[in-house]
């Protein structure tokens, strides 16, 4: 039984569920509601990743449910109590359309695409974007991550000057890429074996669920032939 049964099957969300810590449903702050779901979501993940982390106090996850112009990059501090919000890319092969959405994961080596599932970051390397960080895929839908070199780094296409230019980011090869102002903190506090999920969960961050304009698809390899077969996903809930 993979991680993502364990999910379905709920045999670790309700532990996790009750143990999400409780300040992050003050209700001062706006986003109070968005920020509880993410809490739990983070916790639901720390369970089933197990002993794999060597980290436990931060989680970052990325919400490809939203459009490229919102903050769906959010780090989730589980000790401190609050989440913040940055800009993320998804990748070219997620969203050929050019539209701010995307539309198909793939963990096929030369898709461009995105890809989901849970990872855990690793150390820091000198790359093309100057300082980036490898990560792990943990799940079958992205395994494939280190052979694709799927990593977060920096980029100029992934800053908010970039929004407002052009109303959404550019686009990486399946990269988790990043303002470069913004990028240390990721460097900083996120590296070193921790978590990092990558789905569909489209919060708003009044914590209502946005539903992309077009369904969003597994791109999966079609052994017989060799070509490609794509899937519907169903999102995910938290």
């Amino acid at each position: 039984m993979d991680r993502r049964t364990l999910i379905k099957t709920g045999i670790l969300a309700g532990a996790a569920f009750s143990a999400a810590p409780r300040v992050f449903a003050q209700p001062a702050s706006p986003t109070a509601a968005r920020d509880l779901q993410l809490a739990e979501l983070a916790q639901r993940e720390i369970a089933l990743a197990g002993s794999a982390l060597w980290h436990r106090d931060l989680v970052a996850i990325a919400d490809f449910g939203l459009h490229s112009a919102s903050k769906r990059f959010h780090f989730v501090d589980m000790d401190g109590g609050r989440v913040d919000s940055f800009l993320v890319t998804h990748g070219y092969g997620s969203d050929k359309e050019h539209d701010g959405w995307l539309k198909r994961y793939s963990n096929i080596e030369e898709s461009l695409c995105t890809c989901r599932g849970s990872f855990r970051t690793r150390s820091w390397y000198d790359g093309k974007y100057g300082t980036s960080m490898r990560i792990d895929g943990m799940d079958p839908t992205n395994s494939n991550a280190l052979p694709r070199a799927i990593v977060m780094h920096p980029a100029d296409y992934a800053t908010e000057e970039h929004v407002q230019r052009w109303g959404k980011l550019g686009r990486s090869d399946g990269c988790f890429a990043m303002d470069p102002a913004k990028f240390h903190e990721a460097l900083i506090r996120l590296s070193g074996g921790r978590l990092l999920f990558a789905g569909s969960l489209g919060l708003a961050e009044d914590g209502s669920v946005v539903t992309p304009p077009d369904p969003q698809t597994d791109m999966l390899p079609q052994t017989a032939t060799g070509g490609t077969i794509e899937r519907d996903i169903q999102r995910i809930t938290v």
